[in-house]
């Protein structure tokens, strides 16, 4: 029988090649998104393509993150563009507070209703903006964190986490959804909605430069 797994999914480049790594493991997948008063819901729409071009389970839960300070939950707060130096420098506006955390946990719960044992998460450490629950130390912490706070761990079932792509770069990213023949055309990685990606957004310079490193033209359309 094949193995559950829930791969949070986000509609962007990172997420989508795990959902398509969990696939290729084997895995069972159902997708969780959230609604969480992001400024835009493209991202949505992208993962709900991906769910459908899979044809696997999707599950979008709501929640809100309004009052969290974070450039992505609120409006007022500007996304910065065109950052200079290394992006993952220091943590930018854009990091929400303990959103993974949150995430997670909910994940955790999805895992133990529908009998799963996995969580995968698409995040990065390589090519990061700076989120400290993106480093490897914290994912660790948290799969010892449900081990002794979940029914499955204490009956000796532990939930596993799975970061396929935690230490790749970006070009590796590309490149691996490419073997894997992701839909990487569907995906949304931009801070900003809109019918095109801005290109200035951190997130959009971190995937724009992987495409190129990796020899590959991105097949969204920008501003």
């Amino acid at each position: 029988m094949k193995p559950k797994a829930i791969v949070l999914l986000s509609g962007g480049l990172d997420s989508t090649t795990t959902l398509a790594q969990a696939l290729a493991d084997g895995c069972d997948v159902t997708a969780l998104s959230f609604r969480y008063g992001q400024r835009h819901t493209r991202e949505l729409t992208s993962a709900q393509n991906v769910c459908d071009f899979y044809n696997v389970d999707h599950v979008v839960i709501d929640l809100d993150l309004s009052s969290f300070r974070s450039a992505l939950t609120r409006p007022e707060i500007d996304v910065p563009e065109d950052r200079e130096g290394d992006l993952s420098e220091k943590i930018p506006i854009t990091y929400v507070p303990a959103r993974n955390i949150v995430f997670m946990s909910i994940a955790a719960g999805l895992c133990e209703s529908i009998d799963a044992d996995r969580i995968y998460i698409g995040a990065n450490y390589v090519d990061y903006s700076g989120y400290p629950d993106c480093r490897p130390e914290f994912f660790e912490a948290f799969e010892k964190m449900i081990a002794v706070g979940t029914k499955a761990g204490v009956e000796g079932h532990p939930i596993k986490v799975m970061t396929p792509i935690l230490r790749c770069s970006k070009a590796d990213i590309v490149r691996l959804g490419k073997k894997l023949g992701a839909p990487l055309q569907m995906t949304w990685s931009c801070y900003e909605g809109g019918e095109k990606a801005c290109g200035h957004c951190d997130s959009c310079r971190l995937r724009l430069r992987g495409f190129e490193e990796a020899g590959y033209k991105d097949e969204i359309e920008y501003q």
